[in-house]
C-alpha cells in the first residue's frame, strides 16, 4: 500500500515549498520485498536491494518502472530488504548497506553497517533522454576505476570521456582507451556503477569541489552502489552484482603463437612445428585477418577461408588439435561493401542503418563498410550462423577485434529492445552485446566445451559472458611495458580478471630489442594470459629469435606450465568468488601507500611479482609487507616482512617472492601443452613461517573443458592446511567434489616444506612413521604420499 507521510512531515513540506527557493520534497513511498519506490514532486525513485551489499537506484521524472540493466547479473536471487522509519527518515537496505532518505528537503545518503557514511546523492537528473548524477566525496578520498586508463592508480582530479575508443601505440599516459567503464571504486571501500552504456563523461572531482559526476548523452539515470569491508570484499561484491566469469578452458592458460599475421596454411603449420623443434610448449595459434583474405584492406567481412592460401583448413585445424594446439580465429563486426558477405548481410537486415533505414556505410582504414547490428534479432541471427559455420571447422577459440566499435558513426542506428536507438546510446555496450551473442552461440554449437572469447572492449558485467580482454595496441617500447601492470591491476578490481598485454608490445619498432622482449615475457608468465603478439615486421614468437633470447625465455615458458595447478586454481577462485589473479599489494598490506603502487603486485595469495620495466635495470627495490616472512622463489632465501630490500635481478631473473605460510602446487614434469596435463604427479610446496600459525589453500582439478564442471561438481577440490605450535608442524590433505572423466585414481603428491633448518625428529603420516629427505643446503624437507578423492591424510613433523 501507499504509505502517506505523517501530517507533521507534510506540514513541514508545505512550509518549505512556500519558500522562495524550491527544494525537492518526498510525497509518498511504497515497499515490496526488495524495492522501495519514492514519489517526490520531481519524479519517481526506485531503490532495489540487489543483495546484502548492493543497492540500485533508478530515477525517472514520469515513470515508476525501472529500465532494464545490461550490467547487473540476471542470476541474482531476490533479496529481502528492510525498511525502518527513524528520526523522520526512511532507512532502507540490509544490515551491511543502508540508504537513508530524508523527506524534506529530499536527499539520499548511503551508509555501511549503519554507521560509516559512504556518499550522498547530490543530484540525480533525467531530461530529454539525457541523464546525470553527482555524489559527495570526502577530502583525500582515493578514486579508482573508470575502465582502462593509464593515469596512475588514483584517478581523482580527471574528467574522462565515457566512450570506448582505440588508442594505437599508447605508452605511459592515456585518458581514453578501448574499454571505458562508468565505475568508480573508493578507498573507503564502496563503488558506484553508473548503469548507462551511452557516451558521456566521468568527472572525478576535476574542479576540486569534492564531487563525483556522471553525465550521459542518452539513457536513464540509474546507478548501483556497492560496499565491502575491504578492497578485496568490495571487488567480490561488485563481481557478484555484475556476474562471475565462467571458468575458461585450461588451455587458455598456456602459451600462444600469435602475430599480425600468418598469411597461409603453410606458414601456420611451420610456426606450430617451430615451437616443438625449439622445445617451447604451445597451446594455441591465433589467426589474424589473413585467413579470409590475401590483403589487409578490402577483404574484411569475407568471413570465409581464402582457399588459395588456406586450401585445407579443416585438416589443418584437426592436425593442430591432434598435437594439442587449439586454433583461434579473428572476426570483426565490420562487413566491407567489397566483401563476399556484403549482399548476404544486407539481405538479412543484419547491419546498422542510417536515418533512411538503409544500411549505414562509411569509410575507415580497411575500406568502405557497414557494421553488424549485434543488438537486433536479425543481426544476431546472421552473425550466429557465421560462427556456427566456422565452428564446424573445429575452431575452439574466438578473437573479436575492433569491437569498441573502432569506428561508430553517431548518425547510425541500432534496433535495440524493440526500438531504434542512436549509436551513441549503446556505443559502450557494443562489445558487451557481441560477447553475449558469441557466448550463447558457442554454448549451443559446441555444448561440450568452454567458449574462449577474446575481445578488447565491453561494458560492466561483460566478464559473465567469458570475455577475456587485452590492453590493446601498446607500443613496443619500455614505456609500453611500464603501463601494463596498472592496466591489469585496475581491470581486475573492475571484474576483468583476465586483462593482459600483447607480450613484447604490438606497435612500432624497427629493430628487435631482446632485453625488452625478455623482460616483457618474464612479466607475461605472471599475467593472466601468456600471449605474445605484434605487427609482423618483428617476430612476436620466441622461437623465431636468436638462441640467447630463446634460452632466456624457454625456462619461463616451462615454469608457466609447471605452475598450472596454481594458475588454474586462481581461475576457479575468480569464477566462484570474483578474486582477480593480479592483485594490488593493498589486498594484504595495511599501508595505504601500497594501494597506489604499480611497481609490484600479488599473483594470487602466494606470489609477489616485481617486473623489471627499464632498460639495463639489474636490481629492484621491493617493499615486503609485514605479517610474514618472504622467500626468494629461486633461491629460497628468507627475508623478514615490513622492510624494503634491494633484490638483484640479472637478465635471467624476474624478481619473484613467495609469502611465508603459502602453498604452491606445481606439476612435477614439463609438458608440451595442456593436453598432456594429468594432475597425477604433483609437488606441493609449503613455505613454513614461524610467524604464520595456520595456513590453507586449495587446488582445483577437473577435465579442463567441461562448461558445467563447477555447477555439476564434476571436479576434485583439494584442501591443504598446515598449522604449528612451535613444537610440531601438522598438515592435512582432504578433498571434495564428484570427480570427473579422466581423473587419476590416485594422485602422487610430493610435499616439499621450505624453511626447515634441521632434520626433524620425526615425521608421521596418519599416525605412522614415514621417511623424509632433508636437504641441508636448500633447507627443505620432502616426503611423498598418495591422495584419492574423499580421503583425508594427516601428517606431522616434530620440530
Amino acid at each position: 500500500m501507499l504509505n502517506r507521510l505523517s501530517s507533521l512531515t507534510l506540514a513541514a513540506i508545505l512550509v518549505l515549498a512556500a519558500t522562495a527557493t524550491h527544494s525537492e520534497q518526498l510525497v509518498s513511498h511504497e515497499t515490496s520485498t526488495a524495492e522501495l519506490t519514492l514519489a517526490t514532486d520531481e519524479g519517481f525513485y526506485v531503490l532495489t536491494l540487489l543483495h546484502d551489499n548492493a543497492i540500485r537506484v533508478d530515477f525517472n521524472p514520469s515513470s515508476i518502472a525501472p529500465p532494464p540493466s545490461r550490467a547487473i547479473s540476471p542470476k541474482l536471487s531476490t533479496a529481502h530488504a528492510r525498511l525502518n522509519e527513524e528520526n523522520q527518515q526512511l532507512v532502507f537496505g540490509s544490515e551491511s548497506i543502508q540508504a537513508v532518505i530524508t523527506p524534506s528537503p529530499f536527499s539520499i545518503k548511503f551508509l555501511r553497517d549503519g554507521e560509516t557514511q559512504l556518499t550522498e546523492v547530490l543530484n540525480l537528473h533525467s531530461e530529454s533522454n539525457a541523464s546525470s548524477a553527482s555524489f559527495s566525496l570526502t577530502n583525500n578520498e582515493v578514486l579508482m576505476g573508470g575502465g582502462s586508463r593509464v593515469l596512475g592508480v588514483n584517478r581523482r582530479g580527471h574528467r574522462l570521456p565515457l566512450y570506448n575508443r582505440a588508442h594505437y601505440g599508447f605508452e605511459t599516459h592515456s585518458e581514453q582507451m578501448y574499454y571505458s567503464l562508468p565505475l568508480v571504486l573508493s578507498d573507503k571501500h564502496y563503488a558506484i556503477l553508473w548503469d548507462n552504456p551511452s557516451s558521456g563523461w566521468l568527472d572525478l572531482d576535476s574542479k576540486a569541489n569534492n564531487q563525483l559526476n556522471f553525465n550521459s548523452e542518452h539513457g536513464s539515470a540509474s546507478f548501483v552502489i556497492i560496499t565491502g569491508g575491504s578492497l578485496q570484499s568490495l571487488v567480490r561484491n561488485y563481481v557478484k552484482t555484475t556476474g562471475y566469469q565462467p571458468l575458461p578452458p585450461r588451455w587458455s592458460l598456456g602459451l600462444y603463437a600469435s602475430r599480425f599475421g600468418y598469411h597461409s596454411e603453410h606458414e601456420a603449420r611451420k610456426v606450430v612445428s617451430a615451437f616443438a623443434e625449439h622445445d617451447f610448449p604451445l597451446d594455441a595459434i591465433v589467426l589474424d585477418l589473413y585467413w579470409f583474405g590475401k590483403e589487409m584492406k578490402g577483404t574484411m567481412g569475407n568471413l570465409e577461408w581464402d582457399t588459395d592460401n588456406w586450401p585445407t583448413p579443416e585438416a589443418m585445424i584437426a592436425d593442430f588439435q591432434q598435437a594439442g594446439v587449439n586454433t583461434v580465429l579473428i572476426t570483426e563486426p565490420f562487413i566491407l561493401t567489397s566483401s563476399a558477405q556484403w549482399d548476404n548481410a544486407v539481405a538479412a537486415n543484419a547491419l546498422a542503418i542510417d536515418e533512411s533505414g538503409a544500411p549505414k556505410t562509411f569509410d575507415f582504414y580497411f575500406g568502405n563498410t557497414g557494421l553488424v547490428d549485434v543488438f537486433s534479432t536479425a543481426g544476431q541471427n546472421w552473425f550466429a550462423q557465421v560462427y556456427k559455420r566456422l565452428a564446424g571447422y573445429g575452431v575452439t577459440g574466438w578473437w573479436g577485434d575492433l569491437g569498441e566499435p573502432e569506428v561508430h558513426p553517431a548518425d547510425s542506428f541500432h534496433l535495440s529492445d524493440g526500438g531504434l536507438v542512436p549509436a551513441n546510446a549503446v556505443h559502450n555496450a557494443y562489445g558487451h552485446q557481441w560477447a553475449q551473442l558469441l557466448d550463447e552461440t558457442l554454448r549451443d554449437a559446441q555444448p561440450n566445451q568452454r567458449p574462449f572469447i577474446m575481445m578488447r572492449a565491453g561494458y560492466a558485467g561483460s566478464q559473465r559472458f567469458g570475455l577475456i580482454p587485452w590492453t590493446g595496441d601498446v607500443n613496443r617500447t619500455w614505456g609500453g611495458l611500464q603501463s601494463q601492470i596498472e592496466l591489469s591491476l585496475q581491470a581486475g578490481l573492475q571484474g576483468l580478471a583476465y586483462m593482459h598485454s600483447d607480450i613484447g608490445g604490438f606497435a612500432g619498432g624497427d629493430v628487435f630489442d631482446p632485453e625488452l622482449y625478455v623482460r616483457w615475457f618474464q612479466y607475461g608468465v605472471f599475467q593472466p594470459v601468456l600471449r605474445p603478439h605484434a605487427q609482423e615486421n618483428i617476430a612476436s614468437e620466441p622461437v623465431f629469435h636468436d638462441s640467447a633470447t630463446q634460452a632466456l625465455t624457454r625456462p619461463y615458458a616451462k615454469l608457466r606450465y609447471r605452475l598450472l595447478p596454481y594458475l588454474y586454481t586462481l581461475s576457479y577462485l575468480n569464477s566462484t568468488l570474483g578474486d582477480p589473479m593480479m592483485r594490488p599489494m593493498s589486498f594484504i598490506s595495511h599501508d595505504p601507500n601500497d594501494l597506489l603502487s604499480t611497481s609490484q603486485y600479488l599473483y594470487g595469495d602466494a606470489f609477489l611479482v616485481h617486473p623489471i620495466t627499464a632498460d639495463q635495470q639489474r636490481s629492484a627495490d621491493i617493499k615486503l609487507p609485514s605479517g610474514s616472512h618472504w622467500y626468494d622463489f629461486w633461491s629460497s632465501e628468507v627475508f623478514s616482512g615490513g622492510q624494503t630490500i634491494k633484490y638483484e635481478a640479472p637478465i635471467t631473473k624476474l624478481p619473484l617472492l613467495v609469502r611465508g605460510g603459502s602453498f604452491i602446487t606445481m606439476t612435477r614434469e614439463d609438458i608440451a601443452n595442456t593436453s598432456a596435463y594429468r594432475g597425477d604427479e604433483l609437488d606441493v610446496h609449503f613455505y613454513f613461517d614461524p610467524e604464520v600459525v595456520s595456513s590453507s589453500a586449495q587446488v582445483f582439478e577437473d577435465d579442463g573443458l567441461d562448461p558445467n564442471s563447477i555447477s555439476n561438481q564434476s571436479f576434485e577440490l583439494i584442501h591443504l592446511t598446515a598449522s604449528h605450535d612451535g613444537l610440531a608442524l601438522q598438515g592435512e590433505i582432504s578433498s571434495q567434489g564428484k570427480g570427473y572423466a579422466g581423473m587419476p585414481e590416485q594422485r602422487n603428491l610430493r610435499i616439499v616444506i621450505h624453511g626447515i633448518n634441521e632434520a626433524p625428529a620425526e615425521l608421521t603420516i596418519n599416525g605412522a612413521s614415514a621417511l623424509a629427505a632433508f636437504d641441508d643446503q636448500a633447507k627443505t624437507l620432502s616426503f611423498s604420499l598418495a591422495h584419492s578423492l574423499h580421503t583425508e591424510t594427516q601428517w606431522e613433523l616434530k620440530l
